[in-house]
């Protein structure tokens, strides 16, 4: 009678070491790329202690004096703390709200066109814009808007007769702000919607189609339930981002009349921390920032697996 074989678990170094010797092709390929996201990702979270010291460049980071939740402290205290969060929160629900919704209408629009050679031409045009720098992108809204700029000409034609401030009122900020994001964003945004519609089954459609279904049906109970876990995840990538709205475009566009509803947290922080050098105060604020980013993603992300079984993690 033969003993039973008897299997010995190695210990979890030696099997890392063999997983790491047999497939060390693709851990290579794979090496720069984590470098990378360690190098720039990783290391600087070093400087996150900035928050809790009183920085001296004298002195150093291990050498400031550390100072706790003062920079907190002063930041909730500041009499600009709830401008800036209103603006920052009013502007990012504004963009997520028609960021959103309009690539995944887009790329449904163009997967039911009829004609081929339209479908390419809408497609290139929408895209393009998505290359077009931040920089350049100012420029054309600061001509085009201008008191002088091709939107008051046309104003003009209907009567107008004093032109339109609309850089120097701060209620045309918001709209300027978000509708050159959506013009800007919409067409690449829907790639990703239109590759996940091209890989439904046209037999579903088919079927559809011989039950007597209509397009709006079609998409409403086929393209819909097709695409909700992409975007799923596309919304809680986004809603995780909400506070990180990005400085360059808000801060180019800012003026000394706007700049009530133009000012949110990231120009702010580049403000106080690069132009006064306020280091440690700026990296609070940051710091502040990126927490409630986290705390949305993982909300969010529970949320919406609990609701949609659909999730990042």
């Amino acid at each position: 009678m033969k003993a039973a074989a008897v299997t010995v678990k190695r210990p979890l170094s030696e099997r890392i070491v063999r997983q790491v010797r047999k497939n060390w092709m693709l851990y290579l390929f794979v090496a720069p790329s984590l470098i990378y996201l360690i190098i720039f990702n990783y290391v600087p979270l070093y400087g996150i202690q900035l928050a809790f010291k009183d920085f001296s460049a004298a002195q150093g980071i291990w050498g400031s004096k550390w100072t706790g939740f003062t920079h907190f402290q002063r930041f909730f205290e500041s009499y600009q703390f709830w401008t800036l969060m209103e603006n920052t929160i009013v502007l990012s629900l504004y963009s997520l709200c028609m960021n959103f919704p309009i690539p995944i209408i887009l790329a449904l629009l163009l997967n039911y066109s009829i004609s081929r050679k339209f479908k390419k031409f809408t497609q290139t045009v929408t895209y393009a814009p998505y290359f077009i720098s931040v920089v350049v992108l100012v420029g054309m809204i600061q001509v085009f808007f201008a008191p002088d700029g091709p939107i008051n000409q046309f104003l003009k034609l209907f009567g107008m007769q004093e032109p339109v401030l609309f850089m120097g009122s701060p209620e045309y900020f918001r709209h300027i702000f978000v509708w050159s994001g959506v013009w800007r964003q919409a067409g690449w945004g829907s790639i990703i919607y239109i590759a996940t519609l091209a890989g439904v089954n046209p037999e579903l459609h088919e079927a559809a189609i011989v039950d007597g279904a209509n397009k709006l049906q079609r998409i409403l109970k086929i393209d819909l339930p097709s695409i909700l876990p992409t975007a799923v995840i596309m919304l809680i990538m986004n809603v995780g981002n909400i506070m990180g709205l990005g400085f360059e475009k808000a801060y180019l566009l800012q003026n000394d009349i706007n700049i009530g509803v133009s000012e949110i947290i990231s120009t702010y922080v580049y403000k106080v921390g690069i132009q006064s050098a306020q280091y440690s105060y700026s990296t609070a604020i940051g710091l502040f920032n990126n927490v409630i980013n986290f705390v949305l993603l993982v909300t969010v992300n529970r949320v919406a697996k609990r609701l949609s079984g659909s999730s990042l993690w």
